[in-house]
Parts: C-alpha cells; sequence; structure tokens
C-alpha cells in the first residue's frame, strides 16, 4: 500500500463524497468517476486508482439500495438473473485485467456510455415521460438480459467498476424500465458485482485499503442522500439529468484516457 500524505487524505475524502452523492442518485458504483479524480486530484499512483474505489462501491451502493428498497422499485427477476451470470463473469474480467491492454477498452466503452446518454437525451427529449409506473418480472426477457449480465459484468472486472450505468441504460434502453426503477435496481447489482471484483482485484494486489477506506467514510453517506434526491426528484428532471451525466461522463473519459 502506498503512503498518502495529508493533503491527500482531504482529497480522497472529498471524491468519495461527490462520488458517493452520484452514486446514490444515479444507480452507480462510482469507479467510472473516482479512478480519473483519485489520479487528477489527489496524485494516486494509476494502479491503486483503478481498483481502489471497490470496497467504497459496495458500501455506498449498499447505503443507496435501503433508500430504493422503501420505495419498491425492486424487479426480483431483472435482479437474480443479472446477479447469477454477471458475478462469474465480473470474476473472469477481473482476473484477465492483469493481462489485457485497458486504455483502448476504456475509450471504447466511454463511447458507448455517451453514444447511450445522447440517445436517452434525444428519446426523453421526444417523448413523454414513462411516469412512475414499473416493469414487472413477467415482462423481462430472460435472453437479453442474461447477454447483458455477461456483458456487462465482464466489462465491469475488466476496467474494475461495478457496471451500474451500463446496468441503468439497458434497463432504460432494452427493458423499457422507467428511470426510478431502471437506477433501484441497477444500484443493487452494483453492489453485487462489487463484491467479486473487489476480492478478485485484492487477490491480485490492485487495492489499496487505505484509499479505500477514505473513500467509504464520506460515500457511504453521501450515496445515502443522493437516493433521497432521486426518489423525490421528479421524474422528467431526473432522466434528463441522468442522459446529460452519461454525455459527460463518457467526454471526460475519453479525454482522460487519451490524455493521461
Amino acid at each position: 500500500m502506498e503512503f498518502l500524505q495529508q493533503s491527500q487524505y482531504l482529497s480522497v475524502l472529498l471524491i468519495g463524497l461527490v462520488v458517493g452523492y452520484l452514486s446514490g442518485l444515479l444507480g452507480k458504483g462510482g469507479s467510472a468517476i473516482s479512478t480519473p479524480a483519485l489520479q487528477i486530484f489527489a496524485g494516486v499512483n494509476p494502479f491503486f486508482a483503478l481498483a481502489s474505489p471497490l470496497p467504497a462501491s459496495i458500501t455506498s451502493t449498499l447505503s443507496a439500495t435501503a433508500v430504493y428498497s422503501k420505495e419498491k422499485l425492486f424487479n426480483k427477476r431483472v435482479i437474480l438473473l443479472g446477479a447469477a451470470f454477471g458475478v462469474p463473469a465480473t470474476v473472469i474480467g477481473s482476473w484477465l485485467s492483469s493481462y489485457l491492454p485497458g486504455k483502448t477498452l476504456m475509450i471504447m466503452t466511454a463511447l458507448f456510455i455517451m453514444a447511450t446518454g445522447m440517445s436517452l437525451m434525444y428519446s426523453f427529449l421526444r417523448s413523454k415521460s414513462t411516469g412512475e409506473l414499473t416493469v414487472i418480472s413477467e415482462d423481462v426477457p430472460a435472453g437479453k438480459l442474461v447477454v447483458a449480465a455477461l456483458f456487462i459484468g465482464f466489462l465491469s472486472g475488466l476496467l474494475a467498476n461495478a457496471g451500474g450505468i451500463l446496468f441503468s441504460s439497458f434497463f432504460i434502453k432494452k427493458l423499457k424500465m422507467p428511470i426510478k426503477q431502471a437506477l433501484a435496481c441497477a444500484v443493487v447489482l452494483s453492489a453485487v458485482l462489487s463484491i467479486p471484483g473487489a476480492l478478485t482485484h485484492w487477490w491480485l494486489g490492485h487495492i489499496d485499503w487505505n484509499i479505500a477506506l477514505l473513500l467509504s467514510l464520506t460515500a457511504f453517506p453521501a450515496s445515502w442522500l443522493g437516493a433521497k434526491t432521486a426518489v423525490k426528484m421528479k421524474t422528467p428532471v431526473l432522466e434528463k439529468l441522468f442522459a446529460l451525466t452519461l454525455i459527460v461522463f463518457g467526454v471526460y473519459d475519453i479525454f482522460f484516457t487519451i490524455w493521461k
């Protein structure tokens, strides 16, 4: 584990605060933001910045899950199938991360996220809100979900993130879920997939537990607050905020990956 200076401690705590809030608000683990932020603002070694946020993703997503559970937005079929096929795919992706160069894959993932955000924004602007109705288990196509879980789980392990953005985008675009239900299901799967990813990267020596603990200290309460904000926010506003965030994250990750 690397030794953090006093100024770095404060930076890591602030990153955990911001990332935790966005995690709860947007149903994601937060690694897509925290990894580059740790390198840029806290000066953390890229080796540890990649996987050290994963343990904090577990705590932050569990915090948000507690909020979403009270709203009864979960779809058990989506969560169970997503976890059953996403977890082994995450382990495989995490293991392969030591052997494959991830820069090109990170750029491709960022482009996909940005394109998804633009597509969602176009759809949200053109159509009326889907409202607060939820998608029931019987309406979920198992085949699509299994393929998505395998793909997203693999990417989550390979890039050391929880896959929340990809899951929530898939739920909205392909399963036609309303935004709040999509975020609720995605945050649960983020918590589940973070566990095997964190354990595998820990075994591979990719996690600095000093950084992970600092991130967790502020990410846990901030994620709860973000989830509370999401469930109270008007659906059309949340839809546009989600799509805009995908675009910004995609552009941010592309430039960071190219110029780092």
